[in-house]
């Protein structure tokens, strides 16, 4: 049913007045009065709580035992096709790795008409083998200050090889050829006669100029899993322009054999030398001087590894025979070496007890003084022994060093003596007090030596060692030409990516020599030699992956100091030159 506006209008003005009539009732009503008497205050209490006991009491006896559950889990593979993203590596800045190259070229020349050049070529053949050649010259055209005589020098080698790299052996064999020209250009001061022109005439007489040819051929063998280790043999022939003439066999197989779970090594030494020279230093100088030693050797050795202790023992025995002499000997040395980390490796304690025979040579000679007289008298140095004790270890994780305290007892040990000045041996280049022969004295050396390095970064590195020498002779004989101290440095910088540079320095302490003129009839003293101190630099720059510029400077300080009596060296040399690195 629908209600429309006219009908609501009537209900609301008849609740309008009703609201109105009821409130007009309300008004008219009077409220009475009413009287109230308070007996006490009022005093509200709490009633006790029901309080649930701390252990209640239950009743058990309706209580089921558990039931045993037995379950089992059904493995059911649930196929998952969410796939996650691959992870990107943060890229980091590689360095450009140096190409390495098979083959190099060096040329360098200098004051004092200096050459240096050297090539190197290596070509492999196949997978396995390879050939390989190396050419050395280093000459110079003299020019000493206040050198009487020429003082050039030649020295050239050729050296070719060719060898092979497989997995069970591996083996080559090389063949070199050397030769070298020297000058006996170190007079005495008093060489020759007071009188100028006389001085003059005998000085020009005098052809200083000698010569040596060495060649060499030999190999070594390495196998990977034999009794036999390895194998190194050498044969050496030495001449010189004077007639005299050696040759040197040398061979050495090492054997690895395992004895109740340890490595036993042995070394096979044979080691022949001989030779001749047409004269001798004396005053008829007509006799010859020949020479011829073999020496065979067995140095079995086995090295125990227990915990921080490393522990080498072995002995060397050997069998000497000088056929020119009919003497025969035997030698018993010690082999035996030990260390112990003390501080893991920063510090680590070595010591030992070592001997050996050592064959002396011409040809080693030479090597070490080249200004020798071809009339020496060749034989072996016994090294009785060597005991030694040291520490070394690590400062820092780039610093290292090395303290050895060592006593050398030696028997022959082969000592340069300047020869004495006389004419009587007629014709000789030598025979002028400008040449040196060889002497053999027991000498029982007190050593210490000393060595620190350090690479401060990937571009400086610094070194420094030290020898301390202390010399025992039978018959109050001097140590001839043995440095009582020699101390040594060097120091490389690279300064960028293309500039380089570094520096050497070095200092040998004072020796002794000794000389007397024979034809003035006069008593020889030990003569001492001066002390000296050297610096060399070096300055490089590369121009690309293949070629770089260098710059040597040599004896910076300019000094004329003497390393043999009577031989100045060379004063201040500056060297300059470029490196060629290619492959074929």
């Amino acid at each position: 049913m629908k209600i429309n506006f006219q009908n609501k209008t009537i209900i609301l003005i008849l609740l309008f007045v009703f609201q109105l009539s009821f409130s007009q009732v309300k008004k008219d009503e009077t409220i009475g009065t009413e009287t109230v008497n308070v007996v006490k205050p009022y005093s509200p209490t709490v009633s006790d709580a029901f309080k649930v006991k701390e252990s209640p009491s239950l009743d058990d006896t309706g209580n089921q035992p558990k039931e045993t559950i037995k379950y089992s889990i059904l493995s059911v593979p649930v196929a998952s096709t969410f796939t996650p993203s691959k992870g990107k590596a943060e890229g980091v800045e590689k360095s450009k790795k140096e190409r390495l190259f098979n083959n190099y070229a060096t040329v360098g020349v200098g004051n004092y008409s200096t050459l240096n050049a050297e090539l190197f070529v290596n070509q492999d053949l196949g997978n396995n083998d390879y050939v390989a050649g190396m050419f050395r010259h280093h000459s110079s055209q003299g020019g000493i200050k206040d050198v009487e005589l020429n003082d050039e020098f030649y020295d050239t080698a050729l050296n070719v090889g060719y060898g092979v790299n497989s997995r069970d052996i591996t083996w080559n064999v090389d063949l070199g050829y050397q030769n070298q020209i020297y000058n006996w250009y170190g007079l005495p001061v008093d060489f020759g006669a007071t009188i100028p022109d006389q001085r003059f005439d005998l000085v020009n007489g005098i052809n200083p100029n000698h010569s040596y040819n060495t060649i060499t051929f030999g190999g070594n063998v390495e196998f990977t899993e034999s009794i036999v280790n390895k194998i190194g043999a050498k044969f050496t022939h030495f001449s010189d322009n004077s007639s005299s003439s050696e040759n040197r066999f040398y061979v050495k197989p090492t054997f690895k054999v395992d004895v109740m779970d340890q490595a036993i090594s042995t070394n096979v030494i044979v080691d022949h030398v001989s030779g001749s020279f047409e004269n001798n230093y004396a005053h008829d100088n007509i006799e010859p001087v020949k020479y011829s030693f073999t020496n065979v050797g067995i140095e079995p050795t086995f090295v125990i590894h227990e915990n921080d202790w490393t522990l080498e023992l072995g002995a060397g025995l050997f069998y000497s025979a000088d056929s020119e002499n009919s003497g025969n000997k035997f030698y018993v040395y010690p082999k035996v070496n030990a260390s112990y980390k003390l501080v893991g490796d920063l510090m680590i304690f070595y010591t030992g007890v070592n001997g050996s025979i050592n064959q002396n040579s011409y040809a080693d000679l030479v090597t070490e003084n080249p200004f020798l007289s071809p009339t020496l008298n060749i034989r072996p140095t016994n090294n009785q022994y060597t005991v030694f004790a040291g520490l070394k270890g690590k400062l820092a994780n780039n610093v290292n060093y090395n303290l050895t305290g060592s006593y050398l007892n030696e028997k022959d040990k082969a000592l340069f003596k300047a020869n004495d000045y006389t004419e009587d041996i007629i014709n000789e280049n030598y025979a002028y007090g400008n040449s040196f022969g060889v002497v053999y004295e027991d000498i029982r050396t007190f050593r210490f030596y000393g060595e620190l390095k350090a690479d401060f970064s990937q571009n400086v590195t610094f070194g420094i060692n030290g020898t301390f020498n202390s010399y025992n002779t039978d018959n109050g004989v001097e140590a001839w030409n043995l440095p009582t101290m020699k101390l040594s440095s060097t120091l490389d910088v690279n300064i960028t990516k293309q500039w380089y540079a570094g520096l050497n320095v070095f200092y040998v302490g004072e020796r002794k020599d000794m000389q007397s003129n024979l034809n003035l009839g006069a008593i020889a003293e030990p003569i001492t030699l001066k002390s000296y101190f050297d610096a060399n630099a070096h300055l490089g720059y590369k121009y690309s992956e293949r070629l770089t510029f260098f710059l040597k400077l040599n004896n910076i300080g300019n000094q004329a100091y003497e390393k043999w009596l009577n031989y100045p060296v060379q004063g201040f040399q500056v060297l300059g030159g470029a490196n060629y690195k290619f492959d074929f």
